[in-house]
């Protein structure tokens, strides 16, 4: 098999491009990122060398903590033969130190991309604004682009198509949220939302997925019954109650969250084929039982596998 595996040609129209939110692509675009990240994915497991990147640098800035975003970028870039560089909050101190403006405009002479994982949006885009290179989001408190990303390789792995699918998050409408509804609509697959009232996600957000997926086919939904809203998916997805930063909530979210949890009697609702996803780290007897994240730990494993298939296609298409 590895003997009739070859390094993808990427596609050039992608070169340069930002990656923020996903609405910077088109449905089309999206989909040719979700093949490449196959692509890479069979040559990584196949051990066949694909250093489409030789000698060029990736830096990657963190105001947040993290375990897959450092460890499945920094291996992804060391698979596509460039440089990781590792920059902390204390070194750069993104806006304080330094205008950002002025950071991207200096590391924009040093490196050829820069992935950044902080809590402000806005601080984001205004990198990108300014800087001369790609800039990769590789989380804030509005968009998690780059999981979602890997949701929908796994998704595409386990069913084939997204289309007739739906898929239902259960929990917070926090980042994770967002990048589902438009990741989702713009692949076709319907999505629900499932928050208890005052933890919905963003009106202005679930709007333009709805704008998004009345162009796919797909549908939009946001609910705060959770039988109702799991009732036929195909995914069942959920993440923490408290997210960083929100560490003094974590407390009361348990009493709020408390009925939003993925468990036998919930998930008993879905399709008996249905999966069960999270973006981990995952907090057993919370969001979800020990029970059924034992039960999906094959296909949670894959989808936290799938993160470096999938950034590496994002790095691969946009950087050179």
């Amino acid at each position: 098999m590895s003997a009739t595996l070859s390094a993808p040609v990427l596609p050039e129209y992608l070169k340069g491009r930002d990656f923020l939110t996903f609405l910077e692509y088109s449905p089309e675009e999206l989909q040719e990122l979700l093949t490449l990240a196959a692509q890479l994915k069979q040559l990584k497991r196949n051990r066949i060398p694909h250093k489409l990147l030789e000698g060029l640098s990736v830096a990657m800035y963190f105001e947040k903590p993290s375990n897959r975003t450092r460890v499945s970028f920094e291996v992804g870039i060391y698979d596509l033969g460039a440089h990781p560089f590792m920059l902390r909050k204390d070194e750069i101190n993104l806006g304080v130190r330094e205008t950002i403006a002025d950071t991207a405009r200096t590391l924009s002479r040093y490196v050829d991309c820069i992935m950044i994982r902080t809590f402000a949006q806005k601080d984001v885009e205004e990198l990108a604004q300014w800087a001369d290179v790609p800039v990769i989001n590789g989380l804030t408190d509005d968009y998690h682009p780059c999981q979602v990303l890997a949701d929908l390789l796994t998704v595409q792995e386990r069913f084939g198509s997204f289309k007739g699918r739906k898929l239902t998050y259960v929990g917070d409408g926090n980042n994770m949220a967002n990048s589902l509804m438009l990741g989702c609509a713009m692949v076709g697959m319907d999505v629900t939302i499932a928050s208890p009232s005052g933890y919905q996600p963003q009106p202005a957000i679930v709007e333009k997925a709805q704008s998004i997926a009345a162009q796919s086919g797909a549908t939009v939904a946001v609910s705060d019954d959770v039988k109702a809203a799991v009732k036929d998916a195909s995914v069942v997805y959920t993440d923490v109650w408290a997210s960083m930063g929100q560490e003094a909530e974590a407390e009361a979210r348990k009493q709020v969250f408390k009925a939003y949890q993925v468990n036998a009697e919930n998930l008993a609702l879905a399709l008996p084929e249905a999966i069960v996803l999270h973006c981990l780290p995952a907090h057993r007897g919370e969001e979800i039982t020990a029970e059924v994240l034992e039960k999906h730990a094959d296909v949670i494993f894959e989808q936290a596998e799938n993160r470096l298939h999938a950034q590496k296609a994002v790095l691969a298409a946009i950087v050179r």
